[in-house]
């Protein structure tokens, strides 16, 4: 798997950007301040990620997404990996996180990657989607905060 930043002539993989976020509104605005990174095999996008610098020093990984028939092979790992890595080589102190609160294994992926639990945006996902998201059985309202030290 390699993976790179996305050329400036090349469209972002919105299909897959939309699994992780439902709003192409939102998609389209932080694509447009950060940058997109995706993640090929054998000639196929299978991946993305977006790191997006928000406060001196700090960047957050805004998305990350894998191909469905591609996941549980540890890519969404690597990514985030990357993204760690990515934000280190920059010169950034911390990346941050935020997820649903009902994206239980995606919670799971970013403290196994380092992330600690930093807060809660509480009805997140209320506030800033019109439709209603459920996953996991569980009304996606808040936004839990993850963070990692990169010194």
């Amino acid at each position: 798997m390699k993976i790179r930043l996305l050329n400036a002539n090349e469209n972002p993989p919105m299909d897959l950007l939309l699994l992780a976020d439902p709003s192409e509104k939102l998609i389209a605005d932080y694509i447009e301040r950060g940058e997109c990174f995706i993640a090929e095999e054998s000639g196929e996008i299978i991946g993305v990620l977006v790191l997006l610098p928000t406060r001196p020093d700090t960047v957050e990984l805004v998305n990350v997404a894998v191909c469905k028939d591609m996941q549980g092979r540890g890519i969404g790992r690597r990514l985030v990996e990357f993204a760690v890595d990515s934000a280190k080589k920059q010169g950034f102190k911390a990346i941050e996180v935020g997820t649903g609160n009902s994206s239980i294994g995606q919670i799971a992926l970013y403290q196994k990657c380092g992330f600690r639990m930093i807060g809660i945006d509480v009805d997140f996902f209320i506030r800033h989607y019109e439709e209603e998201i459920y996953e996991n059985g569980i009304q996606c309202r808040d936004m839990v905060r993850l963070s990692q030290d990169l010194l």
